[in-house]
């Protein structure tokens, strides 16, 4: 049986598949393209046994490298382009990653981290450099035709509250009947609107292709034989003209980027057509009251939805449009063959509006991170309910309200950034002898990195100074906007360090959203 790109070569092999820019491909192409990639990459002795990492923005090459993936039976790594060279070392070793593509402008950079590592192929897409194979020498034409038996298991990483980024192998379960019809009721927001013209949806992607709602969309659009149109960097004016250009019908994003399009000047707004527009999607963070009322008037009421989710159990919740009204502040109803249960300090269950720790099952809810052993009952009971760190509430209905992180967490532009991981970074600095790092209220991104730094006793250090050296260990998103010296961090008597203490000045009469 013919699946996904396959499937639609056969069926309509004239129709686009992919824009990108001034460029696009025709269902055929597509596939023929895939195929002699997988070709060259087969001849290069890449095959099932094979994690193969992706280090680049959203663009054709990524599509079509994903296609070839699939086809070889291989595992996808989503890597983080804004990673730095030491960042990417763990998160290359860790998934045992073999084969390397990337269209880093200097490639150069990373050698020495692959030339450490197994890695037996390394690709570069735009610029030469020692030790990488040119894209373009890859493909091989030709060959006989290739048949994906199944989309390509993603990993992704996430970092844990010990700092240290943890894989997770996306989408996988025991049960396959029970996992499509979790998907089917996850993907049922690309439906909403209906009416003439939505059987053939046009999908916008501007999201990260190392993040699970990047490829999460691709697979979903090439499921339903619909053009995908590909955006490799956020720009709001830009994504205004591709959602009018190409009529596009489906487009997820994250608070941030609706609230970057809401910023821009009435008449930019005016001059582009987006009643094309069938469903909204909105996730990752928060979404203001004041935001939410500006996209229904601009991209018209009914289309949006907010959804919530994790990458250990995958989408939780949904909050369809025609209950946001009735449920303010909730996330929503949980999708088919999803258990939500609210637990008190004990593992008990709390009643219905008591307020606990959310313990999540789902048809995909991992049992141990990649390459790594059993979750214990801390995190994973006997009965596969996964803790995902949040605190919150059901309602009479079985709405879901979320109301706290247990985990400090910050949620900075729909991106997960984790303190740990900071403050080890940090405390590499041979002047700083203890540090903590929160979020605090940013108009923009809903909350910015904050840095507490405790010095050594006959130490100095400036800002400038301790900011260089995270520049140095972090990528661009992890890292503080400010630095604060204080004399002592603040700790309970057993040592604890209170970060409610250095929160409260910042968020005193705000409403911390989770």
């Amino acid at each position: 049986m013919r699946i996904g790109i396959e499937r639609w070569a056969a069926e309509k092999p004239d129709e686009v598949a992919l824009v990108e820019g001034s460029q696009s491909l025709t269902w055929r192409e597509f596939n023929e393209r895939a195929d002699q990639l997988a070709h060259g990459l087969s001849q290069r002795g890449v095959g099932p046994a094979d994690v193969v990492a992706l280090r680049m923005r959203v663009r054709l090459e990524w599509a079509i490298t994903a296609g070839a993936v699939a086809k070889l039976g291989c595992t996808m790594l989503g890597l983080n382009w804004r990673l730095t060279p030491d960042e990417c070392r763990h998160v290359l070793a860790d998934s045992r990653t073999t084969v390397f593509l990337c269209d880093d402008a200097d490639p150069a950079v990373l050698a020495p981290v692959l030339a450490s590592l197994p890695i037996r192929l390394a690709v570069s897409l735009d610029a030469p450099s020692p030790g990488f194979i040119a894209f373009a020498e890859l493909p091989v034409a030709g060959g006989a035709l290739l048949f994906a038996a199944a989309e390509p298991p993603l990993i992704i990483y996430t970092s844990g509250t010990t700092g240290l980024p943890k894989g997770v192998v996306m989408n996988r379960g025991a049960d396959p009947e029970a996992i499509r019809e979790y998907r089917e009721s996850v993907e049922a927001y690309r439906r909403t609107g209906g009416g003439p013209g939505f059987a053939d949806p046009v999908t916008l992607i501007n999201m990260p292709a190392h993040h699970g709602s990047g490829p999460s969309q691709f697979w979903a659009s090439v499921r339903e034989g619909g053009k995908t149109v590909l955006q490799r960097r956020f720009v709001p004016e830009e994504a205004l003209a591709l959602i009018a250009r190409h009529r596009v019908t489906t487009w997820t994003a994250v608070p941030t980027m609706y609230k970057r399009i809401a910023a821009l000047p009435a008449q930019e707004l005016a001059r582009h057509d987006v009643s094309s527009i069938r469903s909204l999607s909105v996730g990752a963070a928060p979404v203001p009251v004041v935001l939410k009322e500006w996209i229904a008037g601009y991209f018209g009421a009914g289309k949006l939805q907010e959804r919530y989710g994790a990458s250990e159990v995958g989408m939780i919740s949904c909050l369809p449009t025609h209950m946001q009204q009735a449920k303010p502040g909730s996330s929503g109803l949980p999708h088919r063959h999803v258990d939500i249960e609210v637990r008190d300090a004990e593992g008990n269950r709390m009643p219905v509006g008591q307020h606990g720790e959310l313990w999540i099952r789902t048809p995909v809810t991992i049992r141990h991170y990649l390459n790594q052993p059993p979750l214990g009952p801390e995190v994973l009971d006997a009965d596969g309910f996964f803790r995902v760190g949040d605190i919150g509430c059901l309602d009479e209905d079985g709405y879901l309200y979320i109301t706290d992180r247990a985990k400090d967490m910050i949620i900075s532009g729909g991106v997960n950034i984790y303190p740990a991981e900071i403050e080890a970074a940090l405390l590499r600095h041979p002047a700083i002898l203890d540090a903590a790092v929160i979020g605090i209220p940013d108009d923009e991104f809903g909350e910015q990195v904050l840095a507490f730094c405790e010095l050594k006793p006959g130490h100095l250090a400036d800002a400038k100074d301790v900011l260089g050296h995270c520049a140095r260990h972090l990528a661009s998103y992890k890292q503080p906007r400010r630095i604060e010296f204080i004399p002592a961090l603040p700790r309970n008597t057993m040592g604890k360090l209170l970060k409610r203490e250095l929160r409260e000045p910042y968020w005193k009469g705000k409403e911390r959203n989770v």
